[in-house]
């Protein structure tokens, strides 16, 4: 018999990698039915670093975290490099551990009542058949210590209760409901009326009301041999409700002048926000409807972010390699062309989707459609610059050396020669990026020149590729307008914030380099005798900054730090771990 086992995928591996973050930093969940009972070699406040209540009258001694102080960026590294100064520490706070955790939810005029379902874990010392929850003499420091050692397993026990809430149209105070069978456990209720507030109308429906509900541990506090025994770990809420709850509009977006928090409260204005944690973040379970009407505690806040990819656009040319060998103008603007047609077609759909009210949100739209009609009119402005025979020759030899470029990188990934990886292509937005950028690097009195172009897109979607992209014509271009040394010299600067995105982006651009350097050699009559150069400028802990000579007694000059290589002692003195070829 022979036995078939499915690889998981990705998003199932990420899933359990989640989940064991969980059971190590939280406890188990009521998922883990192997775990609800299960016997720790210590005391769980040990063994777990969050999740848990402890007694709202716990000693301050016993209610703070004894590591909370403790600097996370205090361990500087040695060399005296200019960008590697040891950063100070965090100014030091003790950190108290929660005594309560809630959520915040918006319910409808006709909503009566949620039934709210408390689950946690009780821990309790083996060798002592019960714990009351009662207040016993307090010992000191060290004998405390030595108590919570004495104890060589702690068993645990899953609670699981449900309590249901009546929902008042208004509440001048919190209510309290004790848990049943909880032995001090506590659900505090809140409820207050939304105020209509004109500029938001039409957002959330007359009537609505906010309601705060917190899981409290009311439990009187153990001894600190013990103390663990009155601590609620891994506690969560569930609440339930027969009427869709209220989606929670983004205020703060709505009525800001902030231009990002604008834009972010348009385009996120269909993900709802159901329910806001107090101490703890909250997830909503959605229905085949996706109305909500069920909210749950999390102590580890996670979200999936959606996959952005490129569609395919019928009629455009994306193929680095085909624009390359283009003919002549008219056919590349023809091969182009419909790369305009089709984003005007889409603002014009965006348009018939803008949102009329409320009035911020409506501006917000406007002025978001009339930017994208001027990226319109700049990638057509930049498609009609073919007609330049050197815009042409450069915009020709780009495609051509990111071509190269690409499938030299690729080939070694894919673990395939560079003439069997597949033909490169641009994304979309990458070409667009592009052309648009055209205009200003031609043209010294454009307008363009004084217009700042920002790639937000998440890791992987192609931001690199799309500036060195331009990088490339720019430095053809500049070559071509400018024969001999007048061509040669710095042209392209890219500044980083973080060492390793730094020699990441090192890499693919020395790869992009050699591809350029090998079309000079081959055409040296059009690009000129001056060689393609990249260089970086960082601190001296990553790249020598002399070059040193023999008996000069510089232990960190280039050769002295290349010989030190060679014997294998030292870091390689160029931050370059492969060949870029």
């Amino acid at each position: 018999m022979t036995l078939s086992i499915r690889p998981m995928t990705a998003v199932e591996v990420r899933q359990k990698l989640v989940h064991a973050i969980g059971v190590d930093l939280v406890g188990p969940d009521r998922d883990d039915a192997d775990l609800l009972g299960e016997v720790l070699p210590q005391a769980p406040s040990r063994w777990y670093l969050t999740g848990f209540l402890v007694p709202t009258d716990t000693d301050p001694d016993q209610k703070t975290d004894d590591t909370g102080d403790e600097g996370t960026d205090e361990l500087g590294t040695s060399g005296g490099a200019d960008d590697e100064d040891t950063p100070e520490p965090a100014a030091a706070r003790k950190a108290f551990f929660q005594s309560s955790m809630g959520m915040s939810l918006l319910v409808p005029k006709d909503a009566k009542e949620m039934k709210v379902t408390i689950r946690w874990g009780d821990y309790v010392p083996e060798g002592v058949k019960d714990i009351e929850h009662r207040a016993v003499p307090e010992e000191s420091d060290t004998d405390a210590e030595a108590g919570n050692l004495q104890f060589a397993k702690w068993r645990r026990t899953e609670r699981v209760e449900q309590v249901t809430l009546k929902l008042p149209a208004t509440s001048q105070k919190p209510k309290e409901m004790t848990v049943p069978n909880s032995k001090g456990m506590a659900v505090a209720l809140s409820v207050r009326t939304v105020k209509d507030i004109q500029q938001f109308d039409g957002l959330v429906p007359k009537g609505t009301r906010s309601v705060s509900v917190f899981l409290v541990n009311r439990r009187l506090p153990r001894g600190a041999e013990v103390r663990d025994a009155a601590w609620a770990f891994q506690a969560s809420l569930e609440v339930r409700a027969e009427v869709p709850f209220v989606a929670r509009p983004n205020l703060r977006g709505l009525d800001s002048n902030d231009w990002d928090e604008r834009v972010a409260d348009l385009q996120f204005r269909d993900a709802c926000d159901y329910a806001v944690g107090h101490g703890i973040s909250t997830r909503a379970v959605l229905d085949d409807k996706c109305d909500c009407r069920e909210v749950h505690t999390r102590w580890i806040p996670s979200a999936e972010v959606e996959r952005v990819a490129p569609a395919d656009i019928e009629g455009v040319e994306l193929r680095m390699e085909e624009l390359a060998s283009a003919a002549n103008a008219a056919g590349l603007e023809k091969s182009l062309a419909g790369l305009v047609t089709r984003y005007r077609a889409w603002i014009e759909a965006q348009k018939a989707k803008a949102p009329g009210k409320p009035k911020n949100r409506k501006e917000t739209s406007d002025e978001l459609l009339n930017q994208a009609g001027t990226a319109a009119r700049r990638i057509e402005a930049g498609i009609k610059l073919f007609t330049e025979p050197l815009v042409l020759d450069a915009f020709k030899t780009a495609n051509k050396a990111m071509a190269v470029a690409a499938r030299r990188r690729f080939g070694p990934m894919r673990g395939k020669k560079p003439d069997d990886v597949a033909p490169p292509e641009w994304r979309p937005f990458q070409l667009a990026f592009l052309l648009m950028n055209l205009e200003g690097v031609v043209k010294p009195e454009s307008h363009d020149r004084e217009v700042v172009d920002l790639l937000f897109f998440p890791t992987g979607g192609g931001k690199t590729e799309a500036y060195l992209g331009l990088a490339a014509f720019t430095l053809v271009y500049r070559r071509l307008t400018n024969p001999g040394l007048r061509g040669a010299g710095l042209s392209v600067l890219m500044r980083y914030t973080l060492r390793l995105l730094t020699l990441d982006q090192l890499g693919r651009a020395a790869t992009l380099i050699c591809a350029l350097e090998r079309e000079r050699q081959q055409h040296a009559d059009r690009l000129g005798d001056w060689p393609f150069e990249i260089g970086l400028w960082v601190g001296r802990a990553a790249t020598p900054n002399e070059m040193g000579r023999k008996g000069d007694g510089n232990q960190n000059s280039a050769r002295a730090r290349t010989i030190a290589y060679q014997s294998n002692k030292k870091a390689s003195p160029i931050p370059l771990e492969e060949c870029p070829w």
